[in-house]
């Protein structure tokens, strides 16, 4: 295991929460639809204790959450771009638009933070010891809610999108009915929106 890169990982995971914040308070700014409403001030509860906890876990691991790096810059650099989208669309004040872009701002945001879950998973199999064990429990509290928050906003993306061209969305969309938490699962919920229409 690269250390270094492992640190580096965990500085950008804590950075993607950080800015998971800022993208989840702006995008409550931009949602009209209540069940989408109801599901982001949700995720943005649970993004701010994934903040603390990222910090719980660096600080055992003998990191500073305050350092700063080249790659946390540019994940920040990135989140403060997708807030800024978001307020565009606001600004522009055309009806629908904003919480369009929202959802897909909150999309491009859990995709990364998707993936830094999947890499400190993977990470924790490898190593042993104290870190391991941090690695391990902060990993187990927090995957299967990145799952939801993945899977459930890019289906609420689609069936927005859908709906915004005059056809006929599911909405909730079906990963947020079936309460999806895998590819497979969002894949299969995708199909099954025929039958749910």
């Amino acid at each position: 295991m690269k250390e270094k890169q492992l640190n580096e990982l965990l500085y950008q995971a804590l950075e993607t929460e950080m800015g998971g914040v800022e993208i989840y308070t702006t995008a409550l700014r931009c949602v009209e639809n209540e069940d989408l409403q109801e599901e982001w001030e949700e995720y943005l509860d649970q993004t701010r204790n994934h903040v603390r906890i990222v910090q719980d876990t660096m600080v055992t691991m003998g990191l500073d959450p305050r350092e700063e790096t080249p790659g946390r810059k540019v994940v920040r650099h990135i989140g403060e771009s997708l807030v800024k989208a978001m307020e565009m669309a606001l600004e522009s004040g055309e009806p629908g638009a904003a919480q369009l872009v929202a959802c897909e701002a909150v999309s491009l945001a859990e995709t990364k933070d998707h993936l830094n879950w999947h890499l400190i998973g993977e990470a924790a199999k490898k190593l042993t010891g104290e870190n391991a064990k941090a690695l391990k429990a902060a990993h187990e509290e927090i995957e299967d809610e990145e799952d939801e928050h993945l899977y459930h906003t890019k289906g609420w993306t689609r069936e927005l999108w859908i709906e915004s061209l005059g056809m006929k969305a599911v909405l909730p969309p079906p990963e947020e009915v079936k309460d999806v938490k895998t590819a497979i699962g969002a894949a299969r919920a995708e199909q099954a929106r025929a039958q749910m229409g």
